[in-house]
C-alpha cells in the first residue's frame, strides 16, 4: 500500500509550497534550493516524487513501477483541466468505487447525466487488462453529457481503474466523434476515512471558457459528496457478503476483487462488524 503512488497536490501552485497528509503521515511538498520538487515526511525523510498530469505525486514507501500512463496527455489539441481538490469524508476506495458506479446518474445528477425515465443500465463487459480493471461498451443517456454538449445524448464510457486511489473514464466527445473525452479521478488518502479528490480532465472543446469547464466538473462531484459522506459503512467492504452488488455494479466488483487481490486494505474494511 506504501508503495503506491499518490497525489499530493497541484503543481501549478507549488511556489509556496504547502503542507498535506498521506496515509495519515504529514508531509510538505516545496521547491528545493535548485527548483526541483520535494516532498518530505514529518521525520525529516525525503519521499519519491513525480510531476504528472498537472499534479504533484509521492509515496511513502519505494514505488516498484512508473506512474500509470494515460497517452491522451500527450496527444496535441487536447485542452487539460486542473479542477482543483474536493475533501470528502469517506474512505478513498468509495471515492473511487463511486465514480465507476453509473445507476446513480439519474438520481444524483438528475437532467445532467442522467434524467428519469432513462435509468436502465444495459449489459457493459469488465475485463483486466495487463492489471487494471476495465469497464467497456457502457453506454447510457444523458441530458448533458459535457459542457459543450448541446442537448442529450447516448453517450458512451469506458472505465479504467490503473491504480487503487485513481480512475480514468473515457467517454463520448460531442464536438469529436470518433475521439474520446478523458476525466480521471486522482485521489489523496488523507486518512482510512478521509481524503482529497483531485479531478483532471483531457478534453477536445475550444469553445467553451475555462471557469465553465471546472465549475461543470465541480458541480458534478460536489453532488456526489453528500452520497458519499453518508454510505455506512466509512470503509469500502470487501467482503463479497457485507453488500448485495446488482447487475449494474459488475465494475465495482471487479474493483474490489482486485483490491483484494493486491492485498489493498488501506480505507477498507475486510470483515462485517
Amino acid at each position: 500500500m506504501i508503495d503506491e503512488w499518490y497525489p499530493v497536490g497541484l503543481f501549478g501552485q507549488i511556489e509556496n509550497g504547502w503542507k498535506t497528509a498521506l496515509m495519515g503521515e504529514p508531509i510538505e511538498v516545496a521547491f528545493d534550493p535548485g527548483r526541483e520538487v520535494k516532498v518530505t515526511s514529518e521525520d525529516g525523510r525525503t519521499l519519491p516524487v513525480c510531476v504528472r498530469y498537472g499534479h504533484v505525486w509521492s509515496s511513502l514507501g519505494k514505488p516498484r513501477k512508473d506512474l500509470f500512463a494515460i497517452p491522451e496527455a500527450d496527444q496535441p489539441g487536447r485542452r487539460f483541466v486542473e479542477v482543483g481538490v474536493v475533501r470528502v469524508r469517506c474512505s478513498p476506495l468509495r471515492a473511487v468505487e463511486n465514480f465507476l458506479d453509473i445507476a446513480h446518474f439519474p438520481f444524483v445528477h438528475t437532467d445532467i447525466l442522467g434524467a428519469e425515465p432513462h435509468t436502465e443500465v444495459h449489459d457493459y463487459k469488465v475485463e483486466i487488462r495487463q492489471d487494471e480493471v476495465w469497464a467497456t461498451q457502457v453506454k447510457f443517456y444523458q441530458p448533458q453529457a459535457a459542457k459543450s454538449a448541446a442537448g442529450g445524448i447516448t453517450t458512451e464510457y469506458m472505465y479504467r481503474v490503473p491504480a487503487p486511489t485513481c480512475s480514468v473514464l473515457y467517454k463520448t466527445c460531442p464536438p469529436r466523434p470518433g475521439e474520446w473525452d478523458v476525466i480521471a479521478l486522482f485521489v489523496q488518502p488523507l486518512a482510512e476515512d478521509l481524503c482529497d479528490v483531485w479531478p483532471w480532465m483531457a478534453l477536445f472543446d475550444d469553445v467553451t471558457p475555462m471557469t465553465d469547464l471546472i465549475h461543470f466538473q465541480q458541480t458534478i462531484f460536489l453532488q456526489d459528496r453528500s452520497i458519499l459522506e453518508n454510505q455506512i459503512p466509512r470503509l469500502l467492504p470487501l467482503d463479497p457478503g457485507m453488500e448485495i452488488p446488482t447487475r449494474a455494479d459488475l465494475t465495482s466488483v471487479a474493483y474490489r476483487r482486485w483490491l483484494k487481490r493486491h492485498n489493498y486494505k488501506y480505507g477498507a474494511q475486510l470483515v462485517a462488524q
